[in-house]
């Protein structure tokens, strides 16, 4: 019995959320062959998340995808804290692009959703199976067994490995017996979308005011997000009554608003939550996005860590199906995942207890602190640059450190991505220079010089392009370049900065663009075997 009739997919996810929609496209692109299980009959057409961030775009870059979703964000999107008195006492505007986009954006969800589900058609290897119910599965030491139901009808599928990206009350996760440790806030939240945007101003305001905060959110395509806190002993049915809503709206709307002519999308009831796995792979399953952790809304970053699980995990499956490399790669995602994602919802929990305090001592506290740091200009820069944000860091994982721990070092973070300049003369970003792969990238000199077999064997086998970035005014002199070494310039000089930061002119860039290693070129052999051991990297595969 061959492959194709021992398997329906090398690889099967269940949920068409966003990062199941990811992970199916990204398999797609690598030739993995991914079933992508929905239970609804069609994705969610209401707005869910609203804030996107630049990690979230270069993933929706490195898939292809980015002109298509451009169309439905709004860059540059700011969000403003005001307290009772209508005093701004907090803004978070970053202006930096130093991942190639606008740090904060608004987004449509929906429509977005629908752009990643469209892309899934541009590959044969690709399915996608609409109103499917996983029902229970079984793995064993050659793949996963699911038994779903399509349209009601009982169905078994097989596949080598399972991914969960099925939401909060995940199935996969529930089958699978892990904790989902953490809490539930007491507190209540009324969302409230509207079509026809009826106030029209750009941004986000988050209005803490104890008596009863609230948000008011501009999103694209002429919608207007609202969000009022539930007091204790409100229900959802007394809280939508039309009474109710026409008292809650005239907070945020002018005086005299007919309150009857808002064309209302949905208003809906939420509670927030704080919860992560106790572990994100148990042998041939592993779990992403909601499945794997939620967390409150008020950083926006529930969406973007579920980006960055699937950022994270996909072309791990993808080079551990393909036979490149063992096991050992799909391990280090739940290394390397799980500590960012609890550091978000740290993140969000605390803003969350800013934003809206209980009483109106505590809000008064807020008030004159924030007011006496907003006097300080690197506290102010501090938080409008969103400095706080913690960052992804792999501690562990698929990096090599230095020899020398030393703080600041680059290895176990996001590579920058500014533009460059081909020797076509083309100015690209820098993701599109290098492409989906591992790549070798070094300043000024060629690599090419100190590899040794061993090294173009470990190179080989990660299909690894091997680039040195220049000053255009130099990119093309070939004296000190051999054939085997790509030459880009460096538009922005933005290239030269960072190496100029940091001990070392070569980094080993992973496909999701993180930094495995630095080195200088006489220890590059070395850093190179490294990297392939901790991967598992099958140096002479196909």
């Amino acid at each position: 019995m061959n492959d194709r009739q021992r398997f329906d997919a090398d690889v099967i996810v269940v949920g068409a959320g966003p990062v199941g929609l990811t992970i199916a496209n990204t398999l797609g692109m690598h030739g993995v062959s991914v079933l992508l299980l929905e239970r609804g009959d069609t994705l969610i057409d209401y707005p869910r998340a609203v804030g996107m961030d630049d990690e979230s775009l270069r993933t929706v870059q490195s898939i292809g995808l980015i002109e298509q979703v451009q169309q439905h964000l709004t860059p540059f999107h700011w969000m403003r804290f005001v307290n009772a008195k209508g005093r701004v006492y907090a803004s978070i505007e970053p202006r930096t692009d130093e991942f190639g986009w606008s740090r904060r954006n608004a987004f449509n969800q929906p429509a977005v959703d629908r752009e990643l589900l469209e892309g899934l058609k541009r590959f044969q290897n690709a399915a996608v199976s609409m109103s499917t119910e996983l029902e229970s599965y079984e793995q064993d030491g050659e793949g996963v067994t699911l038994k779903v139901k399509q349209a009601g009808v009982p169905a078994t599928l097989r596949c080598r490995y399972l991914v969960g990206s099925d939401g909060g009350r995940s199935v996969v996760r529930t089958q699978l017996g892990v904790g989902f440790g953490g809490f539930t806030d007491t507190s209540q939240w009324l969302v409230v979308d509207i079509r026809n945007d009826p106030l029209g101003v750009p941004y986000i305001y988050m209005h803490s005011d104890p008596k009863r905060p609230y948000v008011s959110v501009a999103l694209p395509d002429g919608v207007r997000r609202f969000e009022f806190m539930v007091w204790e002993g409100e229900t959802e049915e007394q809280i939508t009554a039309p009474a109710r809503m026409a008292e809650l709206l005239s907070k945020v709307l002018p005086a005299g608003t007919d309150i009857s002519k808002l064309d209302f999308i949905r208003k809906r009831v939420y509670t927030h939550n704080a919860r992560i796995a106790d572990r994100w792979k148990v042998g041939r399953v592993m779990l992403a996005g909601d499945a794997a952790h939620i967390m409150p809304v008020w950083q926006g970053q529930g969406y973007n860590t579920g980006m960055r699980d699937a950022t994270n995990l996909a072309w791990k499956l993808a080079w551990v199906v393909k036979g490149k490399a063992s096991d050992t790669l799909l391990e280090t995602y739940n290394i390397e995942r799980p500590p960012h994602a609890k550091a978000m919802i740290d993140l969000s929990v605390a803003a969350g207890r800013i934003f809206y305090p209980r009483n109106v001592f505590k809000a008064a506290v807020r008030d004159v602190s924030t007011w006496l740091l907003n006097q300080i200009p690197a506290f102010k820069r501090y938080f409008s640059e969103m400095r706080y944000k913690p960052m992804p860091f792999y501690s562990e994982g698929l990096v090599v450190h230095e020899k020398v721990a030393r703080k600041g070092s680059p290895v176990g973070r996001l590579f920058i991505q500014p533009r460059v300049r081909t020797l076509d003369g083309e100015v690209r970003l820098l993701d599109d220079v290098i492409g989906s792969g591992f790549a070798l990238l070094a300043w000024g000199a060629d690599p090419n010089y100190w590899l040794n077999a061993r090294s173009k064997a470990i190179l080989a086998a990660m299909g690894a392009r091997i680039i040195t970035a220049k000053p255009v005014v130099q990119m093309h002199r070939k004296v000190d370049m051999s054939d085997a070494t790509e030459v880009i310039g460096d538009e922005q000089m933005r290239l030269k900065d960072w190496f100029g930061e940091h001990p070392g002119s070569i980094v080993v860039l992973r496909p999701d663009r993180f930094v495995a290693g630095i080195s200088y070129p006489v220890e590059i052999n070395e850093l190179l075997d490294a990297v392939a051991a901790r991967m598992g990297l099958k140096v002479g595969a196909a």
